[in-house]
């Protein structure tokens, strides 16, 4: 059997048909989309030499084995978030498994090859992302997850009972890891880089280092008729300055700042902002220019607290540390792209994704971009041209190809 990366784009087109509507994706992980999503793909791995099982965290497990016990890994994630696209997480896995069948068609493999659905990447019903790929590297902290409620009240714990998950014991997921030696993850860029440099695919370095804060500004709320201009404590003029200077960092140290929230309060029309709250998002490749921006920041909103006559304080709510990725299996998703389309770009993934969890466990980890139309993601607008789908189908198979004997090698 040769590969057919024409029948990855129906599969996916067939699989949005089943558990899509007019508004997009709705494969929300814990929820009865979701699971007629993953049955649809246990039908499809059942037409295979694979045995499949289902982890303590709810992860999907497809093994063909081989001459090695040694394990190439090829993984993503079928749930989405509401609402969502047709591609995101799922193309990840709809391609592993047309990969998985050319390597079954040619007999034993000389290392055993997985394919994996992880479980709950997306985070959209309980906030809590990576959920499976986090179990199984170890990262997660059940005590941080025990208490999250969705929108409609419902337990977290309650929820994962229902797919036989056990929050206690989720993360005895690590012994799939065992053998681990490579880990391989296509995904679409999310992101507009690729399509302004016309580019179809991208060999992606490592996932952002996250540092996400509240800050609190506190001044004092008065009355906004009476109280002269250069008598008020304007808690959201500090803030405000902050929110247009984190641009600047940004572009300053070549990483992305955002301010996503703002809560002003007593929020009122005729009242001086007595306190302003807001959340920022920097992220960064590098770890020193991650902890320069922050610094940057916390100078900066220090300064606009004095120009205002206000206070500030901050609270940390994430951090991540960058995860770059393995540089041996960078050069050779290089080489699997070039003989695919003849040209490629080095870029870094603003999103976190399951490949970070991966490499946090110590595996060696490697993931590939393809062109998102219009850098959209996360909405039913989400598009890639299927030229390029089929081109992504065939550099992970290039890679895949490639990963095994340097796995043999190690």
């Amino acid at each position: 059997m040769t590969l057919q990366p024409q029948r990855t784009i129906d599969e996916l087109k067939e699989l949005r048909a089943l558990t899509g509507n007019a508004d997009g994706e709705q494969r929300v992980a814990w929820t009865a989309t979701w699971q007629k999503g993953r049955d649809w793909l246990r039908a499809k791995l059942d037409q295979l030499p694979v045995e499949v099982v289902t982890d303590e965290a709810g992860n999907v497990w497809a093994t063909l084995r081989g001459e090695s016990e040694k394990e190439m890994l090829i993984g993503g994630h079928m749930d989405s978030v509401p609402n969502g696209g047709w591609l995101d997480g799922c193309l990840n896995v709809v391609a592993g498994l047309e990969v998985l069948r050319r390597i079954a068609s040619e007999g034993k493999p000389p290392v055993t090859v997985r394919l994996v659905d992880w479980a709950d990447e997306e985070g959209a019903r309980f906030g809590r992302s990576l959920f499976g790929s986090s179990a199984a590297s170890g990262t997660m902290n059940p005590d941080d997850l025990r208490n999250l409620v969705d929108k409609e009240g419902i337990k977290l714990t309650d929820a994962l009972a229902k797919y036989n998950v056990n929050l206690d014991t989720a993360k005895q997921s690590s012994k799939q890891l065992k053998n681990a030696k490579a880990y391989l993850e296509l995904h679409i860029e999310q992101g507009p880089v690729l399509e302004s440099m016309k580019l179809p695919l991208g060999v992606v370095l490592g996932t952002f280092g996250v540092e996400r804060h509240a800050i609190r500004f506190v001044g004092q709320s008065a009355h906004a008729g009476s109280t002269p201009m250069n008598q008020r404590r304007d808690a959201f003029g500090a803030a405000a300055k902050l929110g247009l200077e984190i641009r600047e960092i940004a572009k300053r140290n070549g990483g992305v700042c955002t301010v996503g929230r703002v809560e002003t309060k007593p929020g009122i029309v005729t009242a001086v902002v007595g306190q302003c709250d807001i959340t920022l998002d920097q992220r960064h490749l590098d770890a020193a220019a991650l902890a320069t921006m922050l610094q940057e920041a916390k100078d900066a909103s220090e300064r606009f607290a004095a120009e205002e006559n206000v206070t500030v304080s901050w609270s940390r709510l994430w951090q991540i540390h960058p995860i770059p990725f393995n540089p041996e299996l960078i050069e050779m998703c290089d080489a699997a792209i070039m003989e695919t389309c003849g040209t490629v770009h080095r870029l870094p993934s603003g999103p976190l994704h399951d490949a970070a969890e991966v490499a946090r466990a110590g595996v060696p980890t490697i993931m590939l971009f393809v062109q998102s139309l219009r850098g959209l993601s996360h909405a039913k607008e989400e598009d890639t041209k299927e030229e390029h789908l089929a081109l992504c189908v065939q550099a992970l198979d290039k890679l895949a190809s490639k990963t095994m004997p340097w796995i043999l090698a190690r």
